[in-house]
């Protein structure tokens, strides 16, 4: 009986240890199985991108711009980026005459991994080397392209524009679509036409809430109830909160939309090698390290024309925070 006894538990012993080996070896090729489509994942993810913003490069013929010494590599020097966001599209038929409907400064500084964010108000009434007179920023895309708003902007603000990229506001939308809406303070009630023109078709109510593409747009060009400074302050914080969803990691199986999102709607000078050097500036902490610029100013209307004059003082501090940052 003994015998019997300690056969029976040895029996259930060697089942008992064969269960677990089982359990440990299905949990092994789970891992397994996870970390090589993990793997796959993203080494889908690197050629997608490489492909798409390897379409999306343009040649400028600069090899460096006029205000710098030495070309400059994003992988260890500070640059800056200048954001123009055209507002052309299908519906307004107006790709050889759009202006630019947001003009923003992007400085990075290596060593801190920081980013300054500065919105230029698209009615600022500055200096355009291409024409040599004065008039909106805005106009400088209409009267010389990407060359000109560069050459414009580097006059205004005295600091080197290393890099720029253009987008479509059809990437606005896509984008933020793709990471599932962004969340924004919407300061007032407002009504205004979505990206086909359709007349006060977004209607937003006051308040913190989840905006879809198309809405976070709406929010981003309306400045019925306020002025250009505002809207750059609106255009600032959406970008941020878009910024920092795409940082999140509930958002990294929506890269793949992402990527498509901006690469099928933006024009850059940066190769793709170079943009991969920026990926560094999103992984130093949880949120990304921001700060953002505004120019102030006064309304200013000689003639039957507005524009935003901008305040002295506080384009002389703006000039000397981005050369700061970029360390000139």
């Amino acid at each position: 009986m003994t015998f019997y006894n300690d056969k029976h538990r040895n029996r259930s012993t060697v089942r008992k240890k064969k269960r677990k080996l089982k359990k440990r070896a299905f949990v092994v090729l789970a891992l397994l199985i996870a970390i090589v489509a993990v793997i796959g994942y993203f080494a889908y993810l690197y050629f997608t991108a490489s492909s798409v913003f390897s379409d999306a490069y343009e040649d400028d013929g600069r090899e460096k711009s006029d205000l710098r010494e030495h070309a400059v590599d994003p992988k260890k020097d500070n640059v800056s980026i200048l954001i123009m966001g055209v507002d052309a599209s299908d519906t307004r038929d107006n790709a050889e005459s759009a202006r630019t409907d947001s003009l923003m400064v992007a400085t990075f500084n290596k060593k801190d991994k920081s980013v300054k964010l500065l919105s230029i108000p698209r009615d600022s009434y500055v200096y355009i080397p291409e024409v040599g007179y004065e008039t909106k920023i805005n106009h400088a895309y209409a009267f010389g392209g990407t060359m000109a708003t560069i050459e414009t902007v580097e006059n205004l603000l005295e600091i080197p524009i290393d890099y720029y990229m253009k987008v479509n506001f059809e990437a606005f939308i896509d984008v933020v679509d793709a990471v599932d809406g962004v969340k924004v303070n919407v300061p007032y009630e407002l009504k205004e036409m979505d990206s086909k023109d359709k007349k006060d078709s977004i209607h937003l109510m006051p308040g913190e809430q989840k905006l879809n593409g198309e809405e976070a747009l709406a929010l981003a060009r309306t400045r019925k109830l306020d002025n250009d400074v505002e809207r750059g302050k609106r255009q600032q914080e959406i970008l941020n909160a878009i910024a920092n969803k795409a940082l999140s990691i509930g958002s990294v199986f929506k890269y793949d939309n992402m990527i498509h999102a901006v690469g099928n709607n933006m024009t850059t000078n940066m190769t793709f090698s170079e943009l991969k050097s920026f990926i560094s500036y999103g992984t130093k902490g949880k949120n990304l390290n921001m700060e953002n610029l505004t120019l102030e100013g006064r309304d200013y209307q000689p003639t039957n024309t507005y524009y935003w004059q901008l305040d002295e003082a506080s384009l002389a501090e703006v000039k000397e925070a981005l050369k700061a940052h970029l360390e000139l």
